[in-house]
């Protein structure tokens, strides 16, 4: 919904017929009737992108709509992460809820935003500081109705704010931002290893071809056109390497989004442009001077006399920390900041998964109810809902069924502030208490147990004296524990006015409502039928049905026949219990996912970086171990020669990656759960993981060690 002139402040003109205007833009339609506005991506899906869509109609909840623009493919709208399809006036709001519950007319509801255009040459400062110049009059006008005098004058006095809006509202950007940072710099570490890896594989390239670039010298190359040959060959593996890249990350990005469409669609263009091309260049081309220049200037130290020497033999072994071993400690040191922050990860998602939820989720099935066209009237729809739900019951392979205004761990909540109960003295913020209205039931459907009292009946209806039950860490927090039964809550509504009593019935154990994250709040339950809007007499309702049988989504097609024919105007979405549930820790498991493919990544190229190393270097000290052999060293002897170094580079990497790990575990700290950022346990084991990765890649260089013939090193030296 948007008003007439939405289009033109953002610049967004029409590839077909026009946009709204604000001659639309009235209470039941212009003088075309209720228009519609539709995407480029809507009109190729359901017109074919025929011409003649405009002037077609569009039915929206039963109301009809007339087409009359489509919009450029390029214009999604505002929010990342999701298209829009239809664009249609304010003006149409009431056509839609009701006229008896527009949101027009309801100052307390907070649902639209405001788009500005700068005038050229002025400022996001600018406008902010005019903005709110005139805050006063604005506030006044728009004072929200029977709101507490706390909170009008927060509201008066509340600043108002101006912000680019070139990512639009960036909903999705703050949720994700902060983990994809942490992912990219995981990725960066990951990068680092992969260079460190291949400046090895150079270097000791470069070493091997020491007879060969020798003659090159000898015949006159100069030492630049050597280094500059063995720089190309490093630009040609950075090239491959970034076209690969390439096309993993296409693939990679849309197996990302598809993750995080787990509730919702979500749509994020993840394709490669030239932004993205460009980054890979200079990625390429940084990690080929970084890490491609110091093998070939090393390269260019042969002399035109080497040519005349063995090709590859040295009776002592190469510095004990140079170029490689150094890159090789690297390595270690990051591939364990990286499994650290794994295990983290993991054990963070872990603990989620395994957080106790005070009811059963399987096999639940969720059947999201609207009666905005229903023509039931507002007072009637507890009746409505009630139908509703007996009607779900008579289903075969139904065990029950309940209604909930509010479903548990969807990212909906409300909540009430209440009075002092007698003997406390509390501020406000700690006399919230989160509200759910719920039919009879509803615990048994939820799988929660019941500690003392009475579920809600048929006698708790309507007019019937108002009836609550409470949650555990209600009854401690207000109670101290002790049994609340009989005794009453009030909320705090509005000025003036005095709620009535709210007698306790029933005390119910602790369940998860909001998120897993955080602590059961202080809860409180009431009957639909004695709670107003957005209790039972709202124009949407949810309800929870329990299959008898493990597969609660088979049961759909029957639910939805049985409910449709108690009201077929009333509009149903079902979805299972368990896709909420997952839903509710995408962003742990995205990171578990990521930071634990990315770990066993860096674990792999270390070992191979290792391997590689240990393998080089058993392989110039041949003729030394041969000797020591010839002199009676057994070969155990060598195969400790060979591990004790490993032990030693591997040890190195793992006390300076383990100093790293501790300093950068604090980006991490937000996004845990059940656990300490130096949590001993999970550094001490990636510690074990890495010291086994690195026993396990020298033990091969190191058997072929022991496996070197003396006489054969002699004859050949």
């Amino acid at each position: 919904m948007a008003s007439g002139e939405y289009f033109d402040v953002l610049g967004v003109r029409a590839i077909l017929g026009r946009t709204l205007t604000n001659a639309d833009d009235v209470r039941g339609g212009g003088p075309d009737g209720p228009v519609a506005v539709i995407s480029y991506t809507f009109w190729q899906r359901h017109f074919g992108g025929a011409a003649d869509a405009i002037g077609k109609p569009i039915a929206l909840d039963r109301v009809q709509f007339t087409i009359v623009g489509v919009t450029p493919a390029e214009f999604t709208g505002l929010d990342q992460g999701t298209d829009y399809d239809v664009a249609i006036p304010l003006g149409a709001e009431p056509l839609m809820r009701g006229a008896k519950e527009s949101a027009l007319d309801q100052r307390s509801w907070w649902w639209l935003r405001i788009i500005a255009r700068l005038k050229p040459g002025d400022s996001v400062e600018h406008a902010r500081t005019a903005l709110r110049t005139v805050q006063p009059q604005i506030r006044e006008a728009t004072l929200p109705q029977n709101s507490r005098p706390e909170n009008v004058a927060r509201y008066l006095t509340d600043p108002f704010n101006v912000r680019p809006a070139a990512n639009g509202p960036a909903g999705l950007g703050r949720q994700y931002r902060d983990p994809l940072f942490i992912i990219m710099g995981v990725v960066a570490l990951v990068l680092l290893i992969a260079c460190a890896n291949i400046a090895n594989l150079l270097l000791a390239r470069a070493n091997a071809r020491r007879h060969e670039l020798s003659v090159r010298v000898a015949l006159g190359a100069s030492r630049w056109r050597i280094a500059r040959q063995l720089l190309v060959e490093s630009t040609v593996i950075s090239a491959a390497g970034a076209v690969l890249g390439l096309a993993f990350a296409r693939w990679g990005a849309a197996l990302l989004v598809r993750e995080l469409s787990a509730e919702d669609p979500i749509t994020l263009n993840v394709g490669i442009d030239w932004i993205v091309l460009a980054f890979t260049a200079v990625v390429a081309m940084t990690t080929t001077l970084l890490f491609g220049t110091v093998p070939a200037l090393r390269a260019t130290r042969v002399q035109p006399n080497d040519a005349l020497k063995d090709q590859g033999r040295s009776i002592v072994g190469d510095s004990r920390f140079g170029f490689g071993s150094v890159m090789v400690i690297l390595q270690v040191a990051l591939s364990l900041v990286l499994v650290v922050g794994a295990g983290l990860f993991i054990r963070t998602f872990s603990s989620l998964a395994h957080v106790h939820l005070g009811f059963n989720p399987d096999p639940l099935l969720i059947v999201d109810m609207n009666a905005k066209r229903s023509s039931v009237a507002q007072e009637n729809r507890p009746e409505l809902w009630e139908r509703m739900r007996q009607a779900a019951l008579s289903v075969p392979g139904i065990q029950s069924a309940a209604l909930q205004s509010i479903t548990p761990m969807t990212f909906s909540g409300w909540n009430t502030l209440i009075e002092n109960p007698p003997g406390l003295s509390l501020g406000e913020d700690q006399r919230l208490v989160n509200v759910n209205a719920v039919s009879r039931d509803w615990f048994a459907t939820q799988g929660i147990p019941f500690i003392a009292g009475r579920d809600f009946t048929d006698a708790d209806r309507k007019g019937a004296p108002v009836a609550i039950v409470v949650n555990e860490t209600l009854v401690k927090k207000y109670f101290g524990g002790a049994n609340p039964i009989g005794r009453s809550l009030r909320e705090i509504t509005r000025p003036g006015e005095r709620a009535p009593d709210l007698p306790i019935v029933g005390i119910v154990r602790d369940a998860v409502y909001l998120s897993l994250r955080d602590p059961v709040p202080p809860t409180m339950y009431r009957h639909v039928a004695q709670t107003e809007s957005p209790g039972g007499t709202g124009p949407g309702m949810d309800l929870a049905v329990r299959a008898a049988g493990s597969s609660p989504a088979l049961l759909t097609r029957s639910v939805a026949d049985a409910l449709q024919r108690v009201d077929p105007d009333v509009t149903l979405t079902f979805r299972p219990y368990t896709q909420a549930l997952r839903a509710n820790t995408i962003q742990e498991r995205m990171l578990a996912m990521l930071s634990g493919f990315f770990g066993a990544l860096a674990l792999f190229l270390a070992a191979l970086g290792l391997y590689g190393v240990m393998t080089y270097a058993v392989s110039r000290r041949r003729t030394e171990i041969g000797i020591r052999m010839a002199l009676g060293a057994a070969p155990s002897a060598a195969v400790r020669l060979v591990l004790q170094r490993a032990a030693v580079l591997v040890g190195l990497g793992v006390i300076f990656g383990a100093a790293l790990s501790l300093w950068a575990v604090r980006f991490a700290t937000p996004l845990l759960f059940g656990l300490q950022p130096r949590d001993p346990a999970t550094l001490a084991g990636a510690a074990v993981v890495l010291a086994a990765i690195g026993a396990i890649a020298s033990w091969i260089p190191a058997g072929r060690a022991a496996r070197i013939d003396p006489a054969r090193v002699l004859r050949e030296g």
